[in-house]
């Protein structure tokens, strides 16, 4: 089977080759049933996940004690075509609040 005219994003079950058992859409790379052309041939249109800088931190939850802090960025450019997908986009720490009336 070839997806020499066929990519698809996603899983698309008609998006398969005629006489094989194979798929030309970016879930095969999960499953493992993609298309021996599949990589040289929908790859090339992959477009990885973007993200922006970290934001700040946020303030600690707890004024008084064990508390947790957060901070978060945005995804710039989604995946797209089996793309690389995105990393974490929120991160926590802990953090031990100190304020002055504790």
């Amino acid at each position: 089977g070839s997806c020499r005219h066929r990519c698809c994003p996603g899983r698309n079950n008609s998006c398969w080759a005629p006489r094989a058992h194979c798929y030309c859409d970016s879930y095969c790379q999960r499953t493992g049933d993609c298309c021996q052309d599949y990589l040289a041939t929908c790859r090339r249109a992959a477009v990885g996940c973007a993200v922006g800088p970290w934001g700040p931190w946020s303030g600690c939850s707890s004024p008084c004690g064990v508390g947790s802090r957060a901070r978060s960025r945005q995804v710039t450019v989604p995946p797209r075509h089996g793309g690389d997908p995105c990393p974490d986009l929120k991160q926590r720490r802990g953090c031990l609040g100190q304020h002055p009336t504790c």
